[in-house]
């Protein structure tokens, strides 16, 4: 991966930049509640400058990466999830994937999305239109991955996979996904929060609990205003008396690799990659979706590739 630096070239600026991008994992209620805050707008702003993206596309896939970030909050060093959104709206679908080591990447199948005329807010949900949503979990110990999958039943991220958790894990949860920009459109803060009510808990909780998440401020703007995620989850659930029990940091990753990319050059088909030779167009330009490097090949580069796989064959 090749990543657009725009928090300073030096090793100690980046990993000033990347000291508050974490997620914090606590539980509430006596152990009835539990869930995870995250600080993540190093994140989206670092993939928004990979991937390119406007405001628009840069709130959707932005949204993906927190929510992604906040599922992988249980996962374990190799274990991984992703989900991904089809559907029938201009956004097409997108793809995201997180891991027990907190890096996230991912993708908008429409960049830029198309539309008519500038959108009026921030919903997402004519963009999105019919679909569905499917989760996919791959734990280093199962012999097989987990997968499940809902229709869209409202059109946002945060809404629809609380729908799937409680259709398909029948766990009662809640997603704040928030992405604050200011007037020239920089993303000044991104964060959210995620939520589970433990089997037993009775319906007083449950109910102050919603109570609790309807009056929580903006998490993007709390974090463009320097808020710590601690403090605003013991502030705005103080009645639960919080405890958090882990916190990791988070980071848009992707492990892709020129090396990688030219193994996928070298498994076309032989008249694919002799006629590549011969008429180009050079560079030949190969781009990683999930983080949008773009891994050029001149002639030379193409013809070593040809000499290599013909003499193995």
């Amino acid at each position: 991966m090749k990543k657009i630096k725009i928090y300073g070239d030096t090793h100690k600026e980046q990993l000033l930049a990347s000291k508050r991008d974490r997620l914090y994992r606590f539980f509430m209620a006596d152990g009835m509640v539990r869930g995870g805050v995250l600080h993540g707008t190093r994140m989206v702003s670092e993939m928004r400058a990979n991937h390119e993206t406007g405001i628009l596309e840069t709130l959707a896939l932005g949204h993906a990466y927190l929510a992604a970030g906040l599922m992988a909050a249980s996962l374990k060093g190799r274990d991984r999830l992703g989900f991904k959104i089809e559907c029938s709206g201009p956004i097409q679908g997108l793809s995201v994937e997180a891991n027990g080591y907190g890096e996230v990447r991912g993708y908008l199948k429409q960049n830029p999305i198309p539309v008519t005329s500038p959108p009026d807010s921030f919903d997402l949900a004519p963009f999105f239109g019919a679909g569905f949503l499917s989760v996919t979990k791959y734990l280093e110990d199962a012999k097989q991955p987990f997968e499940g999958k809902v229709m869209l039943a409202h059109g946002t991220i945060a809404k629809d996979l609380a729908h799937y958790y409680l259709t398909s894990e029948q766990v009662p949860t809640a997603f704040n996904l928030s992405v604050k920009f200011d007037r020239k459109g920089t993303v000044t803060g991104a964060g959210g929060l995620f939520l589970q009510v433990m089997p037993g808990a009775d319906d007083l909780l449950t109910r102050s609990l919603e109570k609790m998440v309807f009056r929580l401020p903006s998490i993007g703007t709390a974090f463009s205003k320097q808020c710590e995620p601690k403090i605003l989850i013991l502030e705005a659930f103080e009645p639960l008396s919080p405890e958090f029990i882990g916190d990791h940091r988070v980071e848009f990753i992707c492990h892709c690799n020129e090396k990688q990319i030219r193994s996928l050059l070298n498994m076309l088909p032989r008249e694919d990659l002799e006629e590549i030779r011969e008429n180009g167009p050079f560079p030949v330009d190969l781009k990683c979706h999930h983080c949008n490097t773009h891994y050029l090949f001149d002639r030379d580069e193409i013809v070593r590739i040809c000499q290599q796989r013909f003499s193995d064959n």
